[in-house]
């Protein structure tokens, strides 16, 4: 006597299931690699808030340049350096919106537009390539931060990023040489050695502290 399939499995025949298997729900969610946490997004907002904070001493204006000594880059730095690329990067990226949207949290009270129209535009617009620098070197160093290397990394992303940034800007909005350009970083280069050092000395207390800030980062190497 031949066999009778109910109708219902006949309809999960048709739809591509076999009714005789049962289904299996307990497949694992995809991950997020790149989701951020409330905290994430809170350690963001923090240093967001520091670098803005750092821009109320004002600033001092050295030569006919007009580049103004800033302690901002400071927080830049603290931000690459403590809370990693990802969070760092949202920070300044926080940061750059609140300045950009109208907000005098600029050294001196400017605003994100006045700075964009000035000579000075290309030292703000190095805040975002010079964090992301410092970040993924630090996280390449990482779990044991080591202060020499973060105060490398803070020179590298921090003078030497954000410095090259400033003199794109300086040779496109001003009659200045490339020569004089670059000299005009020359009286800057003492005070931001200092920031570099201070931002290592206090991000190697944070990670002793706070271990598992700043995931480890691994470069893969080819077979």
């Amino acid at each position: 006597m031949p066999l009778v399939s109910p109708p219902g499995a006949l309809c999960m025949r048709a739809w591509g299931h076999n009714a005789d298997m049962p289904e299996t729900t307990d497949a694992p969610p995809p991950t997020r690699r790149f989701s951020l946490s409330v905290t994430d997004l809170t350690q963001a907002a923090v240093f967001a808030a520091l670098i803005a904070a750092l821009g109320l001493p004002g600033t001092i204006t050295i030569g006919s340049s007009g580049v103004p000594i800033t302690l901002q880059t400071l927080g830049v730095m603290l931000a690459g350096a403590v809370i990693g690329p990802r969070k760092g990067t949202l920070a300044v990226i926080i940061f750059s919106i609140l300045a950009i949207a109208g907000l005098p949290i600029l050294a001196g009270g400017r605003s994100g537009l006045v700075a964009l129209s000035s000579p000075t535009a290309g030292f703000f617009v190095g805040f975002l390539p010079g964090v992301i620098v410092i970040g993924l070197l630090t996280a390449l160093m990482m779990p044991r931060y080591r202060i020499l290397w973060g105060i490398a990394a803070n020179i590298l992303g921090g003078m030497v990023v954000i410095y090259a940034c400033g003199i794109i800007g300086l040779l496109l909005r001003t009659d200045l040489s490339l020569w004089a350009a670059i000299s005009t970083n020359g009286t800057y280069i003492p005070g931001d050695i200092a920031k570099a050092v201070i931002a290592a000395l206090v991000a190697a207390q944070v990670h002793r502290a706070y271990p598992g800030l700043i995931t480890p980062l691994r470069l893969r190497r080819g077979r």
